[in-house]
């Protein structure tokens, strides 16, 4: 019996896994797609994800340590510079790479500062195609072929984040190049955020999704309060949503506080499925002028 137990032990592979690519090609999508449960927040805006997000998908004799990292871009801005460097810098400290592209793009140039990084970084790397549930499946040959010529990738696998398709071969590809060791995180671990980072984000993604192409990305949210009620069970969450302009903040606040109280209503309902309980959220809109471009406001909210 200890015999068993020991060579388990000895088969177990677990490592970190950085989740890499341009912006708005499904990488938060895909890893809340691996996890079963979301944990990193969506849009159809570039740049949703600002932050590292970690995401922990556990099987039977392996432990995949997944972070989500911004969108490499060609950065001018401060807030954007720095994005993009905490993107970077993480790819230099997994053990492999997963670079998620869009299969509906005609050509890989989407890719070429992201491969640029790759040859400096010198990693193993699995490329998988996205949205192949909205491309001609003739095509997908063809793509892989040509994404065999840009660079030596360990696999190529074409996938759907949205409908799930092809993850299951995703992961198993990721598996085999994992090193040998322990898992680094208890079993029932999801992710390493806070709940009141993970808070914040489900507020902005919110804003995100409510205010169209009026409010830029200009846009940040600080917890302010985070308490649980005894005896009630209520945890109450006090946040402020930082805009640049007076007119962003009309915006955000709507029509006799109609915008504010949609989006209030909906993170609320988002942050009660992340912790299971009820909870009392309550929202201020706060002018910050050119915080995107200040050292002081970028360290301050986290950047």
């Amino acid at each position: 019996m200890e015999k068993k137990r020991a060579d388990h032990k000895e088969a177990f592979k677990s490592g970190y896994i950085a989740i890499a690519g341009a912006p708005n090609v499904g990488k938060s999508t895909l890893l809340n797609k691996m996890l079963g449960f979301k944990i990193s927040i969506t849009s159809r805006k570039p740049q949703t994800t600002r932050n590292r997000i970690l995401g922990v998908v556990h099987r039977a004799s392996s432990q995949l340590v997944f972070i989500d990292t911004p969108g490499i871009h060609k950065a001018k801005s401060a807030l954007n510079l720095r994005i993009v460097d905490t993107a970077i810098s993480i790819m230099g400290d997994v053990d492999i790479i997963l670079l998620l592209e869009d299969s509906t793009n005609a050509a890989v140039e989407s890719g070429k500062i992201l491969i640029e990084n790759l040859e400096k970084i010198k990693k193993p790397v699995i490329l998988a195609l996205n949205k192949i549930d909205l491309v001609d499946k003739s095509k997908l040959p063809g793509a892989i072929i040509e994404w065999s010529s840009v660079y030596n990738f360990e696999a190529i696998v074409p996938v759907s984040a949205k409908r799930g398709d092809g993850i299951e071969d995703l992961l198993r590809m990721l598996e085999k190049l994992l090193p040998a060791g322990p898992p680094f995180f208890p079993e029932d671990t999801l992710t390493d955020l806070p709940e009141r980072f993970i808070a914040a984000e489900m507020i902005r993604e919110r804003v995100f999704r409510l205010t169209g192409q009026e409010i830029p990305y200009s846009v940040a949210v600080t917890i302010d309060s985070f308490s649980e009620k005894k005896n009630k069970g209520i945890v109450r969450i006090g946040a402020t949503i930082h805009v640049e302009r007076d007119s962003q903040k009309g915006i955000i606040i709507g029509k006799k506080g109609s915008k504010l109280k949609q989006i209030g209503e909906e993170a609320r309902k988002e942050i009660e499925q992340l912790i299971g309980s009820r909870v009392f959220l309550e929202l201020f809109v706060r002018v910050d002028k050119d915080w995107s471009k200040e050292d002081r406001t970028l360290r301050q909210f986290g950047y």
